[in-house]
């Protein structure tokens, strides 16, 4: 599941927003304003969305959920598939794909996000959501801001790095409002919610791990961060454009959002932090103060070569860490039987 760092090509043309039923509003001031409608001028749903970009909480913010749109369900022999358009700003429709496995009963879940230049194929791969259901789990795949079918009408030279405060916001919002739309579904089990991210989705994974309890696994894998040191270092800027983004007006609209001042506030229950020592994206100073920035109690996994993420790391031992710590953690219906069972060993009979 490793990826590329080479820098996001368009590929897909402009999506047409969708007629669609506008769900709750609230106002909250000194907030940017979502950009106007692509598609129709006309389109006055999300006229008062206003967003925060110095901030993963949500609660700043005034996005609005208008209703879901799907495509229906695909069925496979062990698993289903249900594409779904999702949308709370202007010009930007997310796709999630949710994959449940068949004869479960809400399933615990899982929420896939890759880094910037990621694209919802691999999502689609019928191996993909085999492994991602395996062993009785539903699967939620999406990507982030300025990535994939989300980055169209604007110029090249404005990307997810260029952009990097409303690319990390943003992104972290959307994890927050997909959970909202999740919990309305009534067919997953939403007390057990993991998440498995990685590269830029792994530091948007951690802003919202700190700022939202839902995520009660995480497992986060080379995860960007330190943006000073990040953006003067990385390859994955280009050469071109590292002066600008190392102004002193850049750093500060990123200082906000950065994942080393996050991690530690992070309230997932269990939290893995998979650093790949070779990778090249992150710095080695950036990589030292991530890892100095892990809470205590959470598991580090360090990688010096790429042999040694070869066990750990191939698709079908990827996810056995989150999966047997959301197995590991008890349900409602469980302890209100442990409960049940222990009130009946405690309390005398009072039958004669």
């Amino acid at each position: 599941m490793a990826l590329t760092n080479s820098r996001l090509t368009v590929k897909k043309a402009v999506r047409i927003l969708l007629p669609l039923v506008m769900l709750s509003t609230f106002s909250v001031a000194q907030l940017k304003p979502a950009s106007p409608p692509i598609a129709d001028p006309r389109d006055t749903r999300f006229e008062s969305v206003q967003e925060d970009w110095t901030s993963p909480v949500l609660s700043t913010s005034t996005l609005k959920p208008v209703q879901p749109l799907s495509t229906g369900v695909i069925d496979r022999t062990a698993n289903t598939l249900e594409i779904i358009r999702v949308q709370w700003r202007w010009g930007d429709p997310i796709e999630l794909y949710v994959m449940k496995p068949k004869g479960i009963v809400k399933p615990p879940v899982v929420l896939f996000l890759y880094g910037h230049n990621s694209d919802t194929d691999r999502f689609l791969d019928e191996r993909f959501q085999e492994g991602a259901t395996r062993n009785g789990f539903a699967a939620v795949g999406f990507v982030s801001a300025l990535a994939g079918h989300r980055y169209h009408d604007r110029p090249m030279k404005k990307w997810f790095v260029s952009e990097l405060d409303e690319s990390l916001a943003v992104s972290a919002h959307d994890v927050q409002m997909i959970l909202n739309y999740l919990g309305t579904r009534g067919d997953l089990d939403m007390t057990r919610v993991g998440m498995f991210a990685q590269d830029s989705g792994a530091s948007i994974a951690i802003l919202t791990s700190a700022v939202d309890p839902r995520i009660k696994v995480l497992d986060v894998v080379d995860p960007w961060g330190d943006w000073p040191e990040w953006i003067k270092g990385s390859p994955a800027v280009p050469e071109g454009e590292r002066a600008s983004l190392l102004s002193p007006e850049f750093l500060k609209k990123t200082s906000s959002l950065d994942p080393v001042t996050w991690l530690p506030k992070v309230q997932a229950t269990k939290l893995r932090f998979q650093d790949a020592l070779f990778a090249p994206t992150t710095p080695k100073v950036a990589k030292e103060k991530l890892r100095a920035a892990v809470p205590s109690g959470a598991t580090v996994v360090v990688y010096k070569t790429p042999e040694d993420t070869k066990a750990i790391m191939s698709d079908t031992n990827v996810l056995d860490w989150i999966k047997h710590e959301l197995q590991s953690m008890s349900t409602p219906q469980a302890e209100s039987k442990i409960a049940e069972q222990s009130t009946k060993d405690t309390i005398p009979s009072t039958s004669h």
